[in-house]
């Protein structure tokens, strides 16, 4: 993995003195909080509903395990015990004390890790495959480019006040699993038919008030013009982007306001003045990053099946089926730790669990770890001779439901018990809906599916892509839930559908439910939950949901799931 330079630690460093300085200003009365604020989002310190909550810059979901460390040191001495991994592949405290986090940075800065950019209207932490190194049917290995978009990203001085926040995705396999449709930018790795290596280009993308799925704007962009293309990208939105309202300040809204067309026009034009300037990549600067990304000191060892010896256990097959993924490498296995345990918030691990999983990372997997955008962990390079003693510790520690993929593997933000911008709690919602669903065997039995759960329109809960996503909303003072269908990310991405009125927290377990049998009911073989929408539509949902009223807690038996 990459390793800080003489910039990065010289950079970090003068960042954490000023912003010492700053935070000593406030505290004694020389900056007022409107003053204050712009300087502490540019260090990832938010103002939350009872605290202050800190979010922590993870490149790429990429740890090392004295990193992981680091986490659960945070979580000990200035935190409540514990951290929330997010879907921006990153880590946030919600319990932080304003005094305290100078001194939070430089411990970061010990392991090479700050929080800058995780916050304000800046390029944020690019994201990509957590599975990028060792994924089988990876075209080649995203994670040099991204950290080279890290670099050139982080200070941008042209780009450090930006209509809005600016996301940047890229995915390196066949499969996407980076959901680049949904980002301002998002690259796909190709190669075309000379052999080449270059990216196809989206640009639009996102979530929140208004989804939209990314344009293509460049069918083939040869790697070597990544940086210029994106910064051509850049400067135009960064000109003709609005700022006189920031509910209509993201990329997307000025792609959509020019059109496609337009708007690729005037990034070409920009480019022209770019193409072949000093941003250009070569050879040699790839190949100085890439030399971080070297694969580990793999073992030669032979193919072996995980469930030998061990055919009648049922709990370590649902584990190696769910949440063990196939390596590129003979002999090894990629292994997702769920924080998706009923009765624990997801993306949520206390400060022991966090340490737990570095010592894993240590013994099994060269050291390093990854996060997944869906919020849990993964160790990337495990034997498969020892996936068997690897389930029977994370099991003992609360990291082994079987569930990856499944009903109760959701995305959820912290919601209103946390953040000031939530209309509504998730956190309670996903509870009743595990708690309610909590049975392995009726999840295998669903098959693989989304649900994924906002506090509010910003959709930090990624709901509009889910299976079934649900949003918190505000009516009359009230917290109630909107309910969409048919969303979807991945290859074929789609924006999920509305289904009709929204529904008060008790509801929602028996909405859920009722969604379910409608898909058992009519899906066709192996079909996906978004494909069988996109196949009969919402309204045999709509009508088998709202055909009789919903009592608070209304329980349905489980045969009718079947």
């Amino acid at each position: 993995m990459y390793r800080y330079d003489q910039y990065d630690h010289l950079i970090v460093r003068e960042r954490i003195a000023q912003y010492r300085d700053q935070v000593q200003r406030r505290i004694g009365g020389e900056l007022t909080e409107e003053e204050f604020v712009p300087l502490r989002l540019q260090n990832g310190l938010y103002m939350q509903r009872h605290a202050y909550m800190l979010r922590i810059a993870v490149p790429y979901g990429l740890l090392s395990s004295a990193q992981m460390r680091m986490f659960a040191h945070i979580a000990r001495k200035y935190d409540r015990g514990y951290g929330h991994f997010t879907t921006r592949q990153n880590i946030q405290f919600n319990w932080i004390e304003l005094e305290q986090t100078p001194d939070i940075l430089a411990d970061l800065a010990s392991v090479e890790m700050h929080a800058i950019q995780t916050s304000g209207n800046c390029i944020r932490n690019i994201t990509s495959d957590e599975y990028a190194g060792v994924a089988f049917d990876e075209i080649i290995d995203p994670r040099p480019y991204a950290e080279v978009l890290r670099q050139w990203s982080t200070f941008h001085p042209e780009f450090a006040a930006l209509p809005r926040k600016f996301k940047v995705a890229i995915n390196g396999a066949e499969t996407d699993r980076a959901a680049i449709a949904v980002h301002d930018i998002g690259l796909t790795v190709l190669r075309n038919e000379a052999g080449e290596i270059g990216f196809q280009v989206m640009v639009g993308g996102g979530m929140g008030r208004t989804p939209i799925l990314g344009s293509v704007v460049r069918e083939f962009l040869p790697w070597q013009h990544m940086l210029t293309y994106i910064e051509a990208v850049m400067r135009v939105y960064n000109q003709y982007g609005r700022r006189d309202n920031k509910y209509k300040a993201r990329i997307k809204i000025l792609l959509k306001a020019v059109g496609v067309e337009e708007f690729t026009r005037q990034v070409e034009a920009e480019w022209a003045d770019l193409e072949g300037s000093a941003s250009t990549l070569t050879t040699d600067e790839m190949a100085r990053v890439a030399a971080y990304f070297t694969p580990p000191a793999y073992k030669t060892l032979p193919e072996t099946d995980p469930l030998a010896g061990h055919e009648d256990n049922k709990a370590y097959a649902n584990w190696v089926k769910r949440n063990v993924k196939r390596h590129k490498v003979p002999g090894y296995a990629v292994v997702v730790l769920s924080l998706k345990k009923t009765g624990v918030p997801p993306g949520d691990a206390t400060a022991e669990q966090i340490d737990f999983v570095a010592e894993l990372a240590d013994r099994y997997a060269f050291g390093e770890l990854r996060v997944t955008h869906e919020q849990n962990l993964v160790l990337a390079d495990v034997e498969q001779s020892l996936l068997f003693t690897l389930w029977q510790e994370v099991k003992a520690r609360g990291l082994a439901t079987p569930n990856i993929g499944l009903l109760t593997d959701m995305i959820c933000c912290p919601g209103g018990d946390f953040c000031s911008l939530a209309n509504a709690k998730s956190l309670p919602i996903a509870a009743a809906i595990a708690e309610r669903f909590d049975n392995i065997d009726f999840q295998h039995d669903i098959g693989e599916i989304e649900l994924n759960i906002s506090g509010c329109i910003n959709a930090c809960g990624h709901h509009h892509v889910g299976s079934i996503g649900v949003l918190g909303v505000d009516k009359d003072g009230s917290e109630w839930y909107q309910v969409s269908i048919g969303g979807a990310q991945g290859n074929a991405p789609a924006i999920g559908k509305i289904i009709g009125p929204s529904f008060s927290a008790l509801q929602m377990p028996e909405v859920i439910g009722r969604l379910l049998n409608v898909y058992v009911r009519d899906r066709q073989e192996d079909e996906h939950f978004a494909a069988t929408v996109q196949r009969i539509g919402v309204a045999p949902f709509k009508e088998y949901v709202y055909a009789t009223p919903i009592k608070a807690g209304q329980l349905v038996g489980e045969d009718e799931y079947v």
